[in-house]
């Protein structure tokens, strides 16, 4: 009998102090070093300092450049690691500005599958055809986008330390 009562207290107990801790109301704003104001001033800081499209440009840049060399290198699981971090960030950046979606469909659909599976061949040859209408799809994306001034080529110039 006396476990009985010492059990129900307890949970008698237990139950009090979770619906103590779900009922405080928590006014006080977290607030970083530098990221620091109201709520929406947060907000809009970070968005500012994860940019649009241009930024997601810069690391999609980088990644098409390693998997290029990691191609010619014959570094096949590399290049499907460049190809899978490339399609992660155009995504989250699709995230950010969705209107650049519709411009990349094409992109997304079927030239990132086509060099996954160029990648998967282990075929040298293949991998360089398959890369250079990879290549046009950049440039058709940027030109539907009206920035075709941005004229994407095979990188002439090896900048990273990997090598395989």
């Amino acid at each position: 009998m006396n476990r009985t009562l010492i059990t129900l207290i307890f949970m008698s107990l237990m139950a009090a102090i979770a619906i103590s801790s779900c009922s405080t109301n928590q006014t006080e704003s977290a607030q970083g070093e530098w990221i620091t104001g109201t709520e929406q001033e947060k907000l809009s800081l970070i968005e500012d300092h994860l940019g649009g499209f241009g930024r997601t440009m810069m690391e999609v840049g980088y990644r098409y450049t390693e998997l290029y060399w990691a191609g010619q290198d014959e570094n096949w699981l590399y290049a499907a690691y460049q190809l899978e971090e490339m399609e992660e960030a155009l995504e989250n950046g699709f995230e950010r500005r969705p209107a650049r979606a519709a411009s990349a469909e094409t992109f997304m659909q079927n030239s990132l599958p086509r060099m996954m599976e160029a990648t998967q061949e282990n075929n040298r040859d293949r991998f360089h055809d398959v890369f250079q209408s990879f290549t046009l799809q950049c440039n058709m994306c940027h030109a539907l986008e009206e920035v075709a001034f941005i004229a994407i080529k095979e990188p002439q110039v090896r900048a990273s330390s990997v090598r395989f």
